[in-house]
């Protein structure tokens, strides 16, 4: 697999929770139809471990079979749609992409 990482925190206006419904609601409809998208897994931040990691409210992980195929969703107009729906929303995000390996399972 190869993934998007989404590290994400609220406009100023919003509450934790606003962010994390619209996230999981509202923006995820639109995310949904991005061409290749395997797997899409969401974290809403309860806690920071330590006081450098705070003011993040969740995370995605968007799978795809590919770097090829990721980027390609990246140039959708699925994925402008997801962008635009976004607007000008004040948060603010850091997007990371990269090859996954599973290192454990149980």
């Amino acid at each position: 697999m190869f993934n998007l990482a989404l590290l994400a925190a609220r406009p100023p206006e919003w509450t934790h929770e606003q962010f994390i419904d619209w996230w999981r609601g509202e923006h995820a409809e639109v995310t949904y139809p991005l061409p290749g998208l395997r797997a899409w897994r969401h974290t809403a931040v309860s806690s920071a471990l330590e006081p450098r990691s705070e003011g993040w409210d969740g995370l995605s992980v968007l799978s795809f079979d590919s770097e090829e195929a990721l980027r390609a969703a990246l140039a959708s107009k699925e994925w402008a749609d997801a962008i635009a729906h976004v607007g000008t929303m004040r948060g603010k995000r850091i997007a990371l992409l990269g090859d996954e390996r599973e290192m454990f399972r149980a």
